[in-house]
């Protein structure tokens, strides 16, 4: 009985710190011209399921996108959220209930009017936990310091090279280490926890300026086969 009252009472806190979080989310959604909508989106989660990172948890008995933000951002349509799910955690007890652990990611995207092949670019440690890009080799580029930074991996390497041009590895370097991917429509900057309040203005600007980077030939409609 004593279980249930203690995960009855972590549940109650847990709720109460998240609609605290959602109520100053919204004012800063109002401030970037942004919508807002608190509630669990489960068809987000859906939508963008090729990220890798949605793939993290393999014993996953819950998922959903809340604290979601959408519209318009320097010209570009964007979506942010909060990806939350739920693991279970078995008991060495028989008489006690499983422990439920609840993880986060966050998401800042701007949605492309193309489609690209996958590519991720970030720390070690962070790949580590990607179930997918881990099958691609890391990829090298001529600046050192860049390849001492990030990790590069990619299902297609002339891809990573075009995107990786030598203005988008002098701004990455410029920038604290990011987390990146890239796949389909959705270019995002990802973090492994919940998004920092009042960050959300200085991420959106490093994504929009990371999407001004790319060479306007990616976006050039490829030629159909013969």
């Amino acid at each position: 009985m004593f279980s249930f009252v203690v995960l009855a009472g972590m549940t109650a806190a847990r709720n109460a710190k998240q609609k605290a979080r959602s109520a100053a989310l919204v004012e800063e959604a109002r401030d970037l011209g942004l919508s807002f909508d608190a509630s669990q989106r489960d068809f987000l989660a859906r939508k963008y399921r090729f990220l890798d990172q949605f793939s993290v948890a393999s014993r996953v008995s819950k998922d959903c996108c809340i604290n979601v933000m959408t519209g318009e951002f320097e010209g570009h349509a964007v979506t942010l959220f909060d990806y939350y799910y739920v693991t279970k955690e078995g008991s060495v007890w028989w008489w006690a209930p499983s422990w439920e652990r609840h993880c986060y990611f966050s998401f800042i995207i701007i949605n492309m009017e193309s489609n690209f092949p996958e590519l991720t670019i970030a720390k070690e440690g962070f790949l580590s936990k990607i179930a997918q890009a881990v099958g691609y080799r890391d990829i090298d580029f001529e600046s050192h310091a860049f390849s001492r930074r990030y990790v590069v991996r990619s299902s297609d390497k002339k891809f990573a090279y075009d995107f990786c041009n030598a203005k988008m590895i002098d701004y990455l370097l410029d920038q604290p280490i990011l987390n990146i991917e890239l796949q389909k429509h959705a270019l995002a900057l990802v973090f492994d926890d919940q998004h920092e309040l009042g960050r959300t203005r200085s991420h959106l600007r490093r994504v929009s300026k990371m999407r001004s980077l790319m060479p306007n030939y990616l976006f050039d409609p490829q030629p159909s086969e013969a």
